[in-house]
């Protein structure tokens, strides 16, 4: 069944400054965290700035209309939380079997002597992504939401075991606090 319109409403917070490129559909936010942009390439999916509210709308709303509406709502909070607060995930550096050092140098991240191995093991972090070392804890801090998930799951895929029982074999670093939310084992 479809509506005639369907709007769903998100509020700017003090202190925040959206910007919306019609003709491309993307947004761009900045506030005192930093700056990130998206672009939604939804052409049903009206967005629009009043105020301090910024509208998402679409006209003759269906079902499917209604979840990317909802989707696109869902990404605009996480931009604002980005901006305002910023995103953080934490890691936990678990050794059983070899005592594994993870430094960062740059912008790359080494892990030595995982399992035994000779050679370091080296990801390169992302554009807009800090990652600090502390003892056994990494903490991965960023601004775009997308970009901080991704490279914590790369440092986590960077620790993977193969060939091994994973019951008795479980180093690595997994993620144990997802943006304040902890992760279920």
């Amino acid at each position: 069944m479809k509506n005639k319109t369907l709007t769903l409403k998100v509020s700017i917070p003090a202190g925040v400054t959206v910007t919306i490129t019609p003709q491309v559909y993307q947004v761009h936010m900045k506030g005192p965290k930093g700056e990130v942009s998206r672009q939604f390439r939804d052409k049903t999916v009206h967005l629009e700035v009043q105020d301090s509210i910024l509208s998402v709308s679409a006209a003759k709303a269906t079902k499917r209309e209604k979840t990317r509406l909802g989707s696109i709502e869902s990404h605009l909070r996480n931009m604002i939380k980005g901006v305002t607060q910023g995103h953080v995930y934490k890691m936990k550096i678990c050794s059983g079997h070899f005592p594994m050092n993870a430094a960062v140098s740059g912008m790359d991240l080494s892990i030595k002597n995982f399992l035994g191995e000779k050679y370091p093991r080296v990801l390169r972090i992302r554009d807009g992504v800090t990652v600090k070392v502390n003892g056994q804890d990494v903490t991965v801090e960023g601004v775009s939401l997308e970009q901080v998930s991704q490279c914590a799951a790369d440092i986590e895929r960077l620790t993977i075991i193969q060939n091994r029982d994973r019951r008795i074999f479980q180093d690595g670093i997994y993620i144990v606090d997802k943006d304040g939310h902890p992760v279920e084992l």
